[in-house]
């Protein structure tokens, strides 16, 4: 019987796996966010670094990296109003307006040349009306790596629209974070555990670091 580590590292074949970030723009992980305690929490539970360390395994390997970035325009025109999630950001201080520094992809994570990056004016999902599920069907993909933020609303939203569309999910637990702390685990536990197969960093890691690369 394949030991934890085989079924993990046959699902992370670097030919037909896509590492999706979620959400990690400088204006929700950074410093200076418009959601300072996800942001913290991003940061200080190491899920940020975790997610840079996977973001350059997969730029080693060759492994396909997605950035899905939340934004909208100064004018606010085809933004959703419909949830008070909407409404409220539409008060913050720090607005993630398109073609702002808020809605680059924060560091320690780097963006290469090869990266894809999705950005939406709309909705909760990064992939439910965006151009993420094309592009990945057009890449192969079987296996989606998902992580970033909020493991509220983003992450969850991304791990069922990919699994609803035939793909097999992957989720490091500790390379996404949401608030409280203590609710990232229990979404995890409760949750995502049902749907995806949950892995940590270094076992994700491990998978990737065999010395294949895309043809």
């Amino acid at each position: 019987m394949p030991s934890s580590y085989e079924r993990l590292a046959e699902l992370l074949d670097p030919v037909s796996t896509v590492l999706l970030t979620v959400e990690c723009q400088q204006g929700v992980v950074g410093p200076d966010g418009a959601l300072p305690e996800l942001a913290r929490e991003a940061r200080s539970s190491g899920a940020l670094d975790n997610i840079a360390r996977l973001v350059a395994a997969a730029h080693g390997t060759g492994v396909q990296v997605i950035h899905a970035v939340a934004e909208r325009r100064p004018d606010g025109r085809g933004a959703n109003r419909n949830a008070r999630l909407f409404r409220a950001a539409e008060r913050l201080p720090v607005q993630q307006l398109s073609g702002t520094t808020a809605v680059r992809v924060a560091p320690p994570i780097e963006v290469s040349a090869e990266d894809l990056v999705v950005r939406r004016l709309h909705g909760l999902s990064p992939i439910e009306g965006t151009d993420v599920d094309p592009l990945l069907r057009n890449l192969g993909c079987r296996t989606l790596v998902v992580t970033g933020v909020s493991a509220n609303v983003a992450v969850p939203n991304a791990v069922f629209d990919a699994v609803n569309r035939g793909y097999t999910v992957v989720v490091p637990a500790d390379a996404i974070a949401g608030v409280p702390s203590e609710y990232t685990p229990a979404m995890v536990r409760n949750t995502l555990a049902l749907v995806a197969t949950v892995a940590t960093t270094d076992e994700v890691l491990r998978c990737l670091g065999r010395p294949r690369r895309r043809s």
